[in-house]
C-alpha cells in the first residue's frame, strides 16, 4: 500500500468514463461534470472531445476552453492530432482527452494516445478521458468471439487498473438502439450498416455485462485496498473469492478442481493456500499446488502450528467468501469430539461458506432413505429396550414405587413401535407385562396378583400399551413413508438437473440406467432402436447403456423387449405379460411414439414395491422427454452438417464450373481463332491471342493449384521451414509481381529494414501475392491497393489495404471460409473463393494470425493483416 502511494504521489489523476458500446453517452457525461467543476472554480481545458457531430454532445463544451489541435504532415496530407507539447506546456488543472484507445497518426510522439495520458500524469495534470469495453487488450478475444468483429485499438489493463476513478456509463441495450435509429450515434447510413453488424441486441448485452463485471472487480480491487490501507479485517462480502485449502493427502487435487468449478460458477478469483505444520513432516502437496496454477489460481503457502487460525487469519486477510477443502480420512475420536479441521472450521468460520469435498476413494455412506434394515434388527431391539427398562426398575427398587415402574416399561413399548413396528411393539408390551409381573409385583418371582390394586393396574397397563402399539406403530410407519417419499422426490429432482445438464445421447442413456438401478436396486439397462431399421420389420433394438456395464439381456427377454416396444405396453417379470421371462422392460413414450425401454432385472427379493414403482414410472416419463430433446437436437445437429456440407459441395460444383468452363472458352475460342484464320490475321492480333491462351492457362493452373493447396491445408500436411525473412524484401518483391501482371502501381508503406521473423519464405510469398491478388480484385481497374509493415511491440505486422466496396460487418467472419466470395456489389469479383482460406491456413501453419478489418475509410475498404512474432 506504501509503495502504490509513493508512486502516486506527484502524478496526476485519471478519470475513465467506461461504456459497454459507442453512444452510451461516455463524452456527453464527461463534458457535463467537466462544466460543474468548471463553475465551482476548477481549471478545466478540453485537450480534444469527439462529438461526431452530435449537437447536444457539442452544446456540452460551452465555454470551457478548447486547446487547438497539432498539424502533422504525413505523406503530403495535412493531419490534425492532440497537441501533447501544448497540454503539457498550458498545464491546466483538469484536462479533458476523449478515446483513450485513440491510434495516433504517424510522426506523433507517441503510437497510442493512452501513452500521451501516462506522459501527462508524469507532468501533473489530472486527465478526464473515455474508452469502450471492448478496447480492453484482455478482453479483446472475447469480444471478438462475441461480436465476430476483431478490435485493433487496444488498451492495456494496467491503464484502467491504475486510474484513480473509474464511472461506469450504462444505458439498457434497447434504448440504445433507438438512439441508433434515431441518427444520434451515427450518420443514417452508417448506423443502418452497424445494425446489422456489431450492434445487434444480443452483442450490446453481452458487452454490457462485460462493462458492469470489469467495473464491479474495479469496486472490489478498491475495497480491498481500503481494507489493507485501514488495517481491516475481513471478509467483507462485496464480491465472491474462493479460497481452496490442500494439504498432502489423495483428495488435494480433487478439492482444487472443485473449487475452481467453484469460482467459474460465481465469476470469482480462485487463491490455493497450503498450510505447513512446524515439526510435522508429510507429503508433497507440489503436484496439487501445480494443478492449481495451470488452472489459473493464486498459490499461497504458509507455516503455522494452529491450523484453523492460520485458515481464517488468511482467509480474512485476502477477503474470502468461499472456504473449500476435503473431507478425508479422519481419527474416530477426533469424529467423535469434533476436533476435525471440518467441524473446527464450522466453529469459527461463521462469516464464510463452507463447502466440503469428499475424497473419491472412501466408500460413501449409504443414504437414510436407502438404507433397508433386516428383520432381526428390530426384534432385537425389542430385547434391548425390555432390558434397558428392567435394569432402571432393579436400579432403582425401593426407591420408585411398583406401579411407576408400568411407566417406565410403557416407555419401551413407545421405543419398540416407533423402531420396529407393530409386531415387535407387541412382543415389548407381553416381555414388560412379564418382567414387571414376575420382578417387581408382589409376590416377587411368580407370576400371580396379590391385591385388587395391582389387577387394576395390570389391566389398564395392558390396555394403555395395545393401544400405544396400534398408535405409535401407525405413527411410525407414517414417518417412514414419508421420509421414503421425501426421499424420492429429492432424488428424481437430482435426475432432473442431471437430465438437463448439457451431454451427448450416450450420456443421457447412461444417467438413466444409473438412477434406474439406483431407485429399484436392481440391474438396470436402456434399450433403443436401431436408426437406419424399416419401417414395416420388427424393430432392431440393442443395449446403448446397463448398470453394471455386464448386465444385458438374455435372447428370451430381448423377444420380450420387442414386444413391449412394438405394442407400447410393460412387460416381463411382474407384469401380466411374459412373466417368466428374466427383465421386466418398460416403454419411455412420448407424443411422438415409443423412443425407448427401460429394462429392470428380476430380483431374488421379490417385486418393485409400490413406492418404488411408481418413482420407476416418473423416471419413465422424465427420461423419455429427455431422450426425445437429444434426439431431436442431434437429427437438427445432423440437418445442419447436412446442409454444410451442400452448401460447400455447390460452391465448389460452381466455383468448378465458372473458374474452369470461363478460362476453357476463351482458350479454345484464341485457338479456333488462329487455326481457321491464323494466316490472314495481322502478327500484333496473333500474338495477342497467344498471351490471351497463355494467361488464360496460367489461370486455371492457379485455380487447380489452390484446390490442391486448399487440401494440403485441410489435411494438415503443411510443413513451414523456419529461417529468417526480410519482411521489407519480401514485401518488395511481391509488390513487383503483383505490379509487373497489371498496369497498376500499388503504394508501398513499409521501412527499408524490418525485423527478421522466423518464418517459411515460400510460404509467405504465396501468402502475400494471394493477398494482393485479392485486392487487386475487389479495387476495380481505377481502385488503389496499399501494402505496408510496422512493429507492434513482440510482433512484425503485414497488411494490404484496397478502397474496394469493403465486406458487410455481418460476413467478416464468413471472409476465409472456403468459397467464400463477397456479393457487396452487384458484380462478383473472379476468382474461387479459396484465396484467403488458403492463407489463413499458411499463417496459422507459420505460427501468426491473419485478421481482416472493413471498412477502413469513409464506409469502404478492406484491410487484411497478418501478425508473426518476431
Amino acid at each position: 500500500v506504501l509503495l502504490a502511494l509513493a508512486a502516486r504521489e506527484g502524478r496526476g489523476r485519471l478519470k475513465g468514463f467506461l461504456g459497454a458500446a459507442p453512444g452510451v453517452g461516455k463524452t456527453f457525461e464527461m463534458l457535463v461534470q467537466a462544466r460543474r467543476r468548471h463553475l465551482g472554480g476548477a481549471e478545466v481545458v478540453v485537450g480534444l472531445a469527439e462529438t461526431h457531430g452530435r449537437a447536444e454532445t457539442a452544446a456540452q463544451i460551452g465555454e470551457l476552453e478548447i486547446l487547438p489541435r497539432a498539424r502533422l504532415d504525413y505523406r503530403s496530407q495535412a493531419l490534425e492530432e492532440f497537441d501533447l507539447d501544448g497540454a503539457l506546456a498550458r498545464r491546466p488543472q483538469i484536462l479533458l482527452l476523449d478515446e483513450l484507445a485513440h491510434s495516433n497518426a504517424p510522426g506523433s510522439r507517441h503510437p497510442k494516445r493512452w501513452m500521451d495520458v501516462e506522459e501527462l500524469r508524469q507532468g501533473g495534470i489530472e486527465v478526464w478521458t473515455t474508452m469502450n469495453v471492448q478496447h480492453l487488450e484482455s478482453l479483446s478475444d472475447v469480444v471478438a468471439r462475441i461480436t465476430g468483429v476483431r478490435v485493433t485499438e487496444t488498451v492495456p489493463d494496467r491503464v484502467l487498473a491504475e486510474a484513480d476513478a473509474i464511472e461506469l456509463i450504462d444505458i439498457p441495450p434497447a434504448e440504445l438502439l433507438e438512439r441508433m435509429r434515431q441518427g444520434r450515434v451515427y450518420r443514417k447510413e452508417q448506423a443502418e450498416r452497424a445494425l446489422k453488424g456489431f450492434f445487434r441486441e444480443g452483442n450490446l448485452a453481452a458487452l454490457r455485462e462485460l462493462a458492469l463485471r470489469r467495473t464491479a472487480e474495479r469496486v472490489d480491487a478498491d475495497l480491498s485496498g481500503y481494507m489493507r490501507a485501514n488495517a481491516i479485517a475481513g471478509p467483507w462480502p462485496a464480491g465472491e473469492r474462493v479460497l481452496a485449502l490442500v494439504g498432502a493427502d489423495a483428495v488435494a487435487e480433487t478439492v482444487v478442481r472443485q473449487a475452481r468449478r467453484i469460482a467459474d460458477a460465481l465469476r470469482a478469483s480462485l487463491l490455493v493456500l497450503h498450510v505447513e505444520r512446524p515439526g510435522v513432516a508429510g507429503s508433497d502437496p507440489g503436484p496439487a499446488l501445480r494443478l492449481a496454477e495451470s488452472l489459473g489460481a493464486e498459490v499461497e503457502t504458509v507455516v503455522a502450528a494452529d491450523l484453523p487460525s492460520a485458515i481464517l487469519a488468511c482467509a480474512r486477510a485476502r477477503n474470502a467468501t468461499h472456504l473449500v477443502l476435503g473431507r478425508g480420512r479422519s481419527i474416530w475420536w477426533r469424529r467423535l469430539t469434533g476436533r476435525t479441521l471440518a467441524a473446527a472450521l464450522l466453529r469459527q468460520a461463521t462469516e464464510f461458506s463452507l463447502h466440503l469435498v469428499p475424497d473419491p476413494a472412501l466408500p460413501p455412506r449409504p443414504a437414510k432413505g436407502d438404507r433397508e434394515w433386516p428383520a432381526w434388527i428390530g426384534w432385537t431391539a425389542v430385547l434391548a429396550f425390555v432390558g434397558a427398562a428392567t435394569a432402571v426398575g432393579v436400579a432403582t427398587d425401593g426407591v420408585v414405587p411398583e406401579g411407576a415402574l408400568g411407566m417406565v416399561y410403557l416407555a419401551a413399548i413407545v421405543a419398540a413401535a416407533v423402531v420396529a413396528g407393530p409386531a415387535p411393539a407387541l412382543l415389548a408390551a407381553l416381555l414388560s407385562f412379564l418382567c414387571w409381573n414376575f420382578l417387581f409385583l408382589p409376590p416377587r418371582y411368580e407370576l400371580t396378583i396379590a391385591s385388587a390394586q395391582d389387577v387394576v393396574g395390570v389391566v389398564v397397563f395392558s390396555l394403555v400399551a395395545l393401544l400405544l402399539v396400534g398408535t405409535t406403530g401407525g405413527l411410525g410407519r407414517s414417518v417412514r413413508a414419508a421420509q421414503a417419499r421425501l426421499f424420492s422426490l429429492r432424488r428424481l429432482v437430482e435426475f432432473s438437473r442431471r437430465l438437463g445438464a448439457p451431454g451427448t445421447l450416450g450420456d443421457l442413456q447412461t444417467a438413466v440406467a444409473e438412477e434406474a438401478g439406483r431407485v429399484t436396486g436392481r440391474a438396470a439397462c436402456v434399450l433403443m432402436p436401431l436408426p437406419d431399421g424399416l419401417p414395416e420389420a420388427p424393430p432392431e433394438l440393442v443395449v446403448r447403456a446397463a448398470r453394471p456395464v455386464e448386465a444385458e439381456p438374455d435372447e428370451a427377454s430381448m423377444a420380450a423387449a420387442r414386444w413391449a416396444f412394438v405394442h407400447g405396453r410393460a412387460t416381463g417379470s411382474g407384469t401380466d405379460t411374459l412373466p417368466a421371462v428374466g427383465w421386466q422392460f418398460r416403454p419411455m413414450r412420448t407424443a411422438r411414439g415409443i423412443v425407448g425401454l427401460i429394462g429392470l432385472q428380476h430380483a431374488e427379493t421379490g417385486e418393485i414395491d409400490a413406492e418404488r414403482s411408481r418413482a420407476v414410472t416418473a423416471l419413465v416419463d422424465q427420461a423419455a422427454v429427455a431422450i426425445e430433446r437429444a434426439q431431436l437436437m442431434e437429427e437438427r445437429a445432423r440437418g445442419a452438417a447436412r446442409a454444410e456440407t451442400e452448401a460447400l459441395r455447390t460452391a465448389l460444383l460452381t466455383s468448378l464450373g465458372h473458374d474452369l468452363r470461363t478460362p476453357l472458352t476463351t482458350i479454345r475460342g484464341a485457338a479456333e481463332t488462329l487455326r481457321e484464320n491464323g494466316e490472314r490475321l495481322p502478327e500484333a492480333t496473333r500474338a495477342d491471342l497467344l498471351t490471351t491462351v497463355v494467361e488464360e492457362a496460367a489461370r486455371m493452373g492457379r485455380f487447380l493449384s489452390n484446390i490442391l493447396d486448399m487440401v494440403r491445408v485441410e489435411a494438415g500436411e503443411i510443413k513451414p521451414r523456419r529461417e529468417p525473412v526480410d519482411a521489407a524484401e519480401a514485401l518488395e518483391a511481391a509488390t513487383s509481381r503483383a505490379e509487373g501482371s497489371g498496369t497498376r502501381r500499388i503504394r508501398r508503406d513499409f521501412p527499408a529494414r524490418l525485423p527478421e521473423p522466423r518464418i517459411d519464405p515460400v510460404l509467405l510469398d504465396q501468402v502475400l501475392g494471394n493477398l494482393l491478388d485479392n485486392a487487386l480484385k475487389f479495387s476495380g481497374p481505377a481502385g488503389q491497393v496499399m501494402v505496408g509493415a510496422f512493429r507492434d511491440g513482440p510482433e512484425i505486422v503485414l497488411y494490404v489495404e484496397d478502397d474496394g466496396p469493403g465486406v458487410p460487418p455481418a460476413d467478416l467472419r464468413r471472409i476465409f471460409d472456403p468459397f467464400y466470395r463477397a456479393t457487396r456489389t452487384d458484380r462478383i469479383a473472379a476468382g474461387s473463393g479459396l484465396g484467403l482460406s488458403i492463407c489463413q491456413g499458411l499463417v496459422a501453419a507459420m505460427g501468426g494470425r491473419i485478421a481482416a478489418e472493413s471498412p477502413v475509410r469513409d464506409g469502404h475498404g478492406t484491410r487484411l493483416t497478418v501478425r508473426f512474432p518476431t
